[in-house]
């Protein structure tokens, strides 16, 4: 279904404040976000271009949408509710989505399509009713951290994150002496150096894997001689050049319509940070939110992931 995002999601305004403090999110970061936007934009007409264009009406009846407390009904009869959804792929699968939503009586209304460090606030206190970009481990951390009480309508899809190269085509090639950048924050620095150490590079402390939360640190032997260099996850990729590969979440490499070579990847199996709809305590319950969550994990949603991304987005189990 190739229409112009612009047209098919009403945007109200934009929010393009840096992310560099969102840990575990895929954010673009102030100074590359209209880059970043552009780049997606072409990432959407060269990722998974084997897409199918067909429109599926997924089955929305078992959900009243009459019934919702959230939003206000429009001129058009269809009650609109808004919510803050990174570009890619969040916005992209709800635009997928927006003809079986509008059938159902339900228009989702984009406030943005960048999600900043005041997201998850505009959420508690109700500006918007649900966000779509940043996952579980994230989202709690946050609650914890600030006194929010978000909670998870659902597990959408995962971004795995993966190593790149442009100077290696295989992991086997990686010697000692290479550089390799990894994100800088705890929870994506933990999934880079998990990778890592699946591909027998260094081994890390037990203890990591109970709080999802590690650094170079948390590194008790290096199997390989490598030296690993931790940055803020938005200068990765404009930086590349200067490493001899790096790992990043494929969100941001689909932005950037980077063609690097995938070294190896983060499985989807279990995954504990799937990309979720958060909303305010209580609002997980209401219709219009389950409607919007089973929407985007239904199986036209899953086949339409599958064909479109090839892997750098992955259902959610």
């Amino acid at each position: 279904m190739k229409k112009n995002l612009t047209k098919t999601l009403k945007i109200v305004t934009t929010a393009l404040v840096s992310t560099a403090m969102l840990a575990g999110c895929s954010q673009t970061s102030e100074g590359d976000t209209n880059v970043a936007q552009a780049a997606g934009e072409e990432a959407k007409d060269n990722a998974g271009t084997d897409a199918s264009s067909e429109e599926v009406l997924i089955d929305l009846s078992a959900y009243d949408i009459s019934q919702s407390q959230l939003g206000t009904v429009n001129a058009d009869g269809l009650r609109e509710i808004t919510a803050i959804a990174d570009l890619t792929p969040h916005s992209e699968l709800l635009e997928y989505i927006e003809p079986s939503l509008e059938a159902a009586g339900l228009k989702v209304v984009l406030v943005a399509t960048a999600a900043d460090s005041t997201t998850l606030e505009k959420t508690q206190n109700g500006e918007i009713d649900f966000n779509f970009y940043a996952h579980w481990p994230y989202v709690n951390d946050q609650n914890e951290t600030n006194g929010f009480t978000l909670v998870n309508a659902g597990d959408i899809h995962v971004e795995p994150i993966r190593a790149y190269s442009d100077k290696y085509t295989s992991v086997d090639e990686i010697s000692d002496g290479d550089v390799v950048a990894i994100p800088n924050d705890a929870t994506n620095e933990y999934r880079a150096l998990k990778i890592l150490e699946e591909q027998g590079l260094i081994t890390l402390d037990d203890s990591v894997d109970s709080t999802l939360s590690a650094t170079v640190d948390s590194i008790v032997s290096y199997e390989k001689n490598i030296e690993i260099v931790e940055l803020d996850s938005a200068q990765i990729i404009p930086t590349k050049d200067d490493f001899d590969f790096f790992i990043t979440n494929t969100n941001k490499a689909l932005e950037a319509g980077i063609t690097s070579n995938v070294l190896f990847s983060e499985s989807g199996d279990n995954n504990p940070f799937a990309n979720i709809i958060a909303v305010a305590s209580g609002n997980e319950n209401d219709p219009a939110i389950q409607a919007v969550v089973a929407a985007l994990r239904s199986e036209a949603v899953r086949k339409y992931i599958e064909e479109k991304y090839n892997g750098a987005v992955i259902p959610a189990d």
